[in-house]
């Protein structure tokens, strides 16, 4: 066991050790696992081997305790040490009767036993003698006392989160975000309106007959000119046609001369 506790420190301080696996390791009794490990939380000693608990160290924060498939058949009081302990497996063990289990009723936070498998769950009205000596307790070997399963509270516990959401009760952070969409809605409402004022302000709409009134074609050089030069055209043109008609008429007296 202090070889596997070694390898499964992996170089760490045991002060700073939070979990610690010694399944299949092999031993009769718990060496190597001392009260340095002050901060350890679980610890798993699954088909170790153990047929006494003697020596176990007192370990302030320790909250679960996996020892099952052992050979443990007493000396429960070597538990009493920890104050945190919540969960404790000791199925598959050679427990018989119920003054083994006495010790512990002293765990005052202990709220999951489990005893699977142990000839002590044979006991008439088992059930009943193990939650009257442990006041804590919850859960045994998987169900309360109601016979509900530890799944079946977490799925009522789910369900009732579900209902609750389906009612109308606001999940937490929904109505945060609820809000920053309205704002961001307003804030385009505003921009549009503002993008608007800018158009009316740099393009303004002027009446089609107002452009008429303002425009006065007297002493527009350009227009003058351009009529001026339409007027000369025009004189010129008839200058021809005068000049071509006394022209056809000299030829024919002419003809009319020589006939």
């Amino acid at each position: 066991m202090e070889k596997r506790i070694e390898l499964e420190r992996r170089g760490k301080s045991p002060a700073k050790i939070t979990e610690l696996n010694l399944d299949n390791c092999k031993s009769t009794a718990i060496v190597g696992l001392t009260e340095e490990f002050e901060k350890l939380e679980v610890l798993s000693l699954i088909n170790v081997g153990l047929t006494s608990l003697k020596g176990f160290p007192m370990l302030p924060n320790l909250r679960k305790l996996e020892l099952s498939d052992n050979r443990i058949s007493g000396g429960l009081n070597a538990l009493t040490c920890l104050p945190k302990l919540a969960y404790l497996n000791l199925s598959g063990n050679k427990i018989k009767d119920l003054e083994t289990l006495e010790p512990l009723k002293d765990l005052k936070s202990l709220f999951n036993l489990d005893l699977f498998n142990c000839e002590v769950s044979l006991v008439e009205n088992y059930r009943e003698k193990m939650f009257a000596l442990i006041p804590s307790l919850v859960y045994l070997d998987g169900f309360d006392k109601e016979d509900n399963s530890e799944e079946e509270d977490g799925e009522e516990e789910e369900d009732g989160v579900v209902e609750a959401e389906d009612d109308g009760v606001v999940v937490e952070g929904q109505e945060e975000e609820d809000d920053d969409v309205e704002e961001e809605e307003e804030l385009d409402e505003e921009e549009l309106e503002e993008e608007g004022d800018d158009d009316g302000e740099d393009e303004e709409d002027v009446p089609l007959d107002a452009l008429y009134k303002e425009y006065n074609p007297v002493g527009d050089d350009d227009y003058e000119a351009l009529e001026g030069e339409v007027e000369d055209d025009d004189e010129e043109a008839l200058d021809d046609e005068e000049d071509g008609d006394v022209s056809r008429g000299k030829k024919r007296k002419l003809e009319d001369g020589e006939d």
